[in-house]
């Protein structure tokens, strides 16, 4: 294969005859200067740190969608199945990205339950994580995002980061926010990563403590302006990913799109192919071909270095992508799930504060393209059978168990802009109970019930029309052919926006994550509005 040789080692292009025979480059002969009449040959992108389940599609499918922009690997927390059904779901992700060349580095999850203040549909226990660490198909401990319990040494967790050492493997961190003595604590027991600076400042005190910071652009949460500096001061401990990216995104683009647009803001070729090709394959040791002689043969051919425009994908020396068509099959999965509740009534999503008058309540304040939230408090002339107030855009929102029968937690949100009916989602992380935002009780009910009846799924409720797309593999993934659920997900995304009149860039995305009790300040359990900054239940009254 002739093309142009981009040697991100040597900070070199130069023309060059490459063979590979049996998955592996044989040989790279270079035969003269750049050639800007042949196309550009370099190692495939790797998205750093991925829960696949937030696509909504198998690992089988995302890798479909992947490859056309140049993804040839990811390292990815399969959290999120854990959370439903445990090992089980660790070890369906596994078996599904199997049937695909993608280079998936699946971790152990270490926090399933994410906290002890929800309900979740099952517990991974430091034993299993053991058991996960010895699987040569686990590649890393995954997200250690209990750093109160880091912190306070909580035996589980420091008996999982043990394990995570005994077996060789990276740990990754999570640790939003967290800065001086305690971020120096958390980051000295090992744990090497964060993808949830805010700042320019935290990820810069944190890279002082030996952690490489993470660049993340998702669907809902983004740090890419506030980080990307990092890459020019210290390109060797950068990392691009995108954590969590709803289906219709993924048919847009991947990390190529963080890669131009670093290129577009001038900075330097090398420091972010470092970041987008390198750097996560050689932190945490995986299998991709970095075009090495004896690696891997992975690798794309892109247009030019400056439109960098993906023109071929090749996993193990096979042609898996070609002029953003994916050349992976189109493969059906096992469909495994937990789902064990019955359907609503409209009187229970009813507020009852148990007074009457005027009173002041704590509302989230949903933020766009971050996970965190603040803290609001709003007045109410009659709390009473409060539903929501349409002109100050406060809004219920319910948790609804999605494992047995229990009253739903209620509580009200700023931000997401509804002007009627009503949204609801199995996706609520981390535990993956329905959680549902809406103008009133009626609609609130409507949009969990078909929830509840699909046994997973997202759902659009308004005054005349019902829309839901299911997701039957532990209410987070469909089966079906990738294109086909970004289009189903894009339509429902467009209702929501232009006949519910929601003003958020990705409302579903957004709604997934009011129920992470791990990410400050205001989230609701489907036990009730929780203070993630000092870890206790609050009341919606303030007395």
């Amino acid at each position: 294969m002739r093309a142009n040789f981009v040697n991100i080692f040597d900070k070199t292009v130069r023309e060059a005859e490459l063979v590979s025979t049996d998955g592996l480059i044989r040989n790279i002969e270079i035969t003269g200067p750049e050639n800007a009449s042949l196309p550009y040959i370099l190692p495939g992108f790797t998205d750093a740190h991925v829960h696949i389940e937030s696509s909504m599609l198998t690992p089988a499918q995302f890798a479909r969608l992947a490859v056309v922009h140049g993804t040839v690997a990811t390292v990815s927390d399969p959290h999120e199945i854990a959370n439903v059904v445990g090992v089980e779901g660790v070890e369906f992700m596994i078996k599904d990205g199997k049937r695909v060349p993608f280079k998936f580095c699946f971790g152990a999850p270490s926090c399933v339950p994410a906290t002890i203040f929800e309900t979740a549909g099952a517990t991974i226990d430091a034993g299993q994580v053991g058991a996960l660490l010895a699987n040569d198909d686990i590649g890393y401990l995954a997200e250690v995002m209990n750093f109160p319990g880091v912190l306070h040494e909580d035996p589980d967790m420091i008996a999982k980061i043990n394990l995570a050492k005994q077996h060789n493997k990276v740990i990754d961190g999570h640790a939003p926010g967290l800065r001086g003595k305690e971020a120096q604590k958390y980051a000295s027991l090992g744990i090497t990563t964060d993808h949830e600076c805010f700042t320019y400042e935290e990820a810069r005190e944190k890279i002082d403590y030996g952690v490489k910071i993470l660049i993340r652009e998702g669907s809902a949460a983004r740090n890419f302006e506030a980080l990307i500096p990092l890459i020019s001061e210290f390109p060797d401990r950068i990392m691009f990913c995108s954590d969590d990216k709803h289906p219709d995104n993924l048919v847009d683009g991947h990390i190529n799109v963080l890669v131009k647009r670093a290129l577009q803001l001038d900075y330097d070729l090398w420091d972010v192919l470092a970041a987008a090709c390198v750097n996560p394959v050689l932190h945490y040791g995986l299998p991709v071909g970095l075009l090495r002689i004896n690696d891997p043969a992975d690798f794309i051919l892109i247009d030019n270095l400056t439109d960098f425009n993906v023109l071929e994908t090749y996993l193990n020396g096979e042609l898996v992508a070609q002029n953003g068509v994916s050349l992976l099959p189109d493969l059906r999965s096992e469909q495994i799930n937990k789902f064990d509740c019955a359907a609503k009534t409209t009187s229970e999503f009813v507020f009852s504060p148990g007074k009457s008058g005027p009173v002041k309540i704590r509302v989230i304040e949903a933020l766009e393209g971050q996970l965190i939230t603040n803290e609001l408090i709003a007045e109410l002339p009659d709390a009473a059978g409060f539903q929501s107030d349409v002109s100050r855009d406060i809004l219920k929102i319910t948790v609804v168990n999605r494992y047995q029968n229990t009253a739903p937690a209620i509580a009200f949100i700023k931000n997401f802009g509804l002007q009627e009916g009503a949204i609801a989602s199995s996706v609520a992380h981390d535990s993956h109970n329905i959680i549902c935002v809406g103008c009133d009780d009626a609609s609130i009910c409507d949009a969990v019930n078909l929830v509840i009846e699909a046994k997973g799924g997202i759902s659009v409720v308004s005054k005349n029309k019902k829309h839901i797309l299911s997701l039957p593999i532990g209410g987070l993934m469909s089966d079906l052919d990738g294109y086909t659920v970004a289009q189903a997900y894009t339509d429902m995304d467009r209702f929501v926006k232009q006949e519910l009149k929601s003003t958020l860039k990705s409302p579903y995305m957004t709604l997934s994550f009011m129920a992470l009790l791990v990410i400050p300040s205001l989230k609701l359990s489907d036990r009730g509005l929780f203070d993630g900054k000092n870890f206790r239940f609050v009341s919606n009254i303030i007395e």
